[in-house]
């Protein structure tokens, strides 16, 4: 067996292990709980969890007991038994056991005449699975139940609310305590937390789920992000635009969205008798500029970038800071060229990608090509020309090969229009996540009959290419904020230095001098004028994540010098304010 294949087998073998263990939660329960009523229990990443619907709410030190009960189970080594039988005979069997949800399931998704169960130890559950053979296979050491929530059976707000008992699980207690460890790093560095902190951004119940209030910190970061995606876009040939966040349902009938999208697209407006969606991206709009006067070939490529507000419907369940909002600006762009011009315009996009990037020191990144699976009728049924989706693919590969970037191709989630290009990197917490895409687009020309006067003088269709480098600027800088732990680089932080006075009585006035000779060489500067002890406002310096504190008192007033302490440095040293002022404008110039 070469490697791939035993990674491959080591990673089926640890799913069903955590299938299992979904299986033996529900048992424990079972066992605390006989009334329980069963919902659904899969193995997830990282884990497992199982939907009780139970005759009391659940509380946190109900998991060690639980945990206790499967470490029996798993030491007993009890088997886990296969069973299959007919459907009536499983409709019998659940509904005296007054299993609702089973029943429901049966009655909805079991298809055929004979289904399977699986037993582990009194539990008794419909499960396709697999499963292993029995309990003591599993590491006892090697799981842990993390948390409780509400789940909404069938992920349906309608449906009653069931409790979600979620585990982890990994081959052994070594692991185990390895992904522990991230996990207690990334729950400090989670940007909601620091966000909190650091007044960068708030969420109120009074506005509403999923719709961010931008503090004046955060709101600085944000526009020093636009300011400079503005600034490298206009040297890449882009022109800026804005289009408005409501717009009539013929658009989107035109650009598809109502027939693709509508599940995540806020309802319609009434107006004076016509319908208005709010705006859930921005490309339509673009497709009608580009069609609003006649263009040639010398007006390509086009390239209209957007930074607008959008709004999608995400479910409560989903919803995560700034990560998956209601409402954000997406960092858009869309280029309108020739075919022959494709490839040469992916490439500048990746570019734009490596450039933006190593600006801001995002390291390990790599390109998923997302395909379409031509068996999901629902979302890819009606292309037509498949020749040209496998075009656009072509075009990706080869300029992402010309440059050699790191890239993997996946088959289902491309969009419904074309291809698509995802930046994929690891989270904080090590998972994989999404922070911007590239798309390649014949679709949407032929549905907004777009064309222009190639060199020969007939019409011709242009190729759209959609593009976000940032993906949306909100997500991009939750990034930003959980990587960097809120420490913010000098050039992008809303306050780049603090002045300490030693004494507020004694030193205030040099440390004004300071300050007005900072604000002179545009550095963001406050001086902490409190009464307390030089400790409290280093620490208070040091919470709020700011880059350099500048300690004065005696010594530094005679010398028109300034005591440095950097952020993340135990020493300090004390150098000419003009030496300092030199040496952070350099810093912020280069954006280090």
């Amino acid at each position: 067996m070469n490697k791939n294949n035993a990674i491959k087998k080591d990673k089926f073998n640890l799913e069903i292990k955590r299938h299992s263990l979904a299986h033996i939660l529900a048992s424990a329960v079972l066992d605390m709980f006989p009334e329980a009523k069963f919902g659904i229990g899969p193995n997830i990443e990282n884990g497992f969890y199982y939907d009780f619907d139970l005759p009391r709410t659940l509380i946190p030190e109900d998991l060690p007991i639980l945990e206790e009960k499967m470490r029996k189970i798993i030491n007993k080594n009890l088997p886990f038994e296969r069973q299959e039988i007919t459907r009536a005979d499983a409709v019998l069997r659940f509904g005296k056991a007054k299993q609702i949800y089973k029943l429901e399931i049966l009655e909805t998704e079991a298809k055929e005449d004979k289904v399977t169960v699986y037993r582990a130890g009194n539990f008794v559950d419909l499960c396709r699975g697999p499963h292993i053979d029995s309990a003591g296979e599993i590491d006892a050491t090697g799981f842990k139940l993390a948390k409780i929530a509400g789940a909404y059976w069938r992920g349906d707000e309608k449906n009653k609310m069931l409790q979600r008992i979620y585990g982890v699980a990994f081959q052994d207690k070594k692991e185990l305590a390895e992904f522990l460890k991230l996990q207690e790093e990334a729950e400090k560095r989670d940007h909601r937390k620091l966000a909190e902190q650091l007044d960068l951004f708030m969420i109120s119940e009074e506005i509403g789920k999923g719709l961010p209030l931008w503090l004046p910190k955060g709101a600085f970061i944000r526009k020093k992000l636009e300011d400079y995606m503005y600034e490298i876009e206009k040297k890449n040939g882009y022109d800026l635009v804005y289009t408005p966040v409501l717009t009539h349902e013929k658009l989107y009938k035109t650009s598809g969205h109502l027939a693709h999208y509508k599940n995540d697209m806020y309802s319609p407006i009434d107006i004076e008798g016509e319908k208005y969606y709010l705006k859930p991206m921005n490309c339509p709009h673009h497709h009608i500029m580009f069609k609003h006067k006649p263009k040639s070939y010398k007006d390509l490529p086009l390239r209209l970038s957007d930074f607008g507000l959008l709004h999608r419907f995400e479910r409560s369940g989903v919803l995560t800071g700034l990560i998956r909002a209601r409402c954000f600006s997406q960092n858009d762009a869309h280029i309108y060229c020739s075919q022959n011009q494709v490839k040469e315009e992916f490439v500048k996009v990746i570019r734009m990608f490596q450039k933006v990037y190593d600006d801001f020191n995002i390291k390990n990144y790599w390109f998923r090509l997302s395909l379409p699976d031509f068996k999901n009728k629902e979302k890819y049924g009606d292309i037509e020309n498949i020749e040209l989706w496998e075009k656009s693919a072509e075009f990706a590969r080869e300029a992402m090969n010309e440059l050699n970037v790191k890239f993997v191709e996946v088959e289902g989630e491309a969009a419904f229009y074309g291809p698509k290009i995802d930046a994929q990197i690891k989270n904080v917490a090590g998972k994989e996540d999404s922070i911007a895409t590239c798309q390649i687009d014949f679709y949407s020309p032929e549905r907004f009959d777009l064309s222009f006067i190639n060199e020969k003088g007939s019409k011709e269709r242009p190729v759209i290419i959609h593009r976000a480098i940032m993906g949306s600027f909100d997500r991009f800088f939750a990034f930003l904020v959980e990587q960097t732990a809120g420490a913010f680089p000098a050039w992008l932080a809303p306050v780049q230095v603090k002045i300490l006075p030693i004494s507020t009585e004694k030193h205030l006035d040099y440390a004004q001098k300071i300050h007005s000779r900072l604000l002179e060489n545009e550095i963001r500067v406050e001086i902490s004028d409190e009464n307390e002890t030089l400790g409290k406002k280093i620490r208070a310096g040091e919470l709020q994540k700011i880059p350099y504190l500048l300690i004065v008192g005696d010594k530094e007033k005679e010398s028109e010098s300034v005591n440095v302490r950097t952020r993340g440095k135990k020493e300090t040293e004390t150098v000419k304010i003009t030496d300092f002022i030199e040496k952070i404008k350099k810093e912020i110039e280069e954006k280090k």
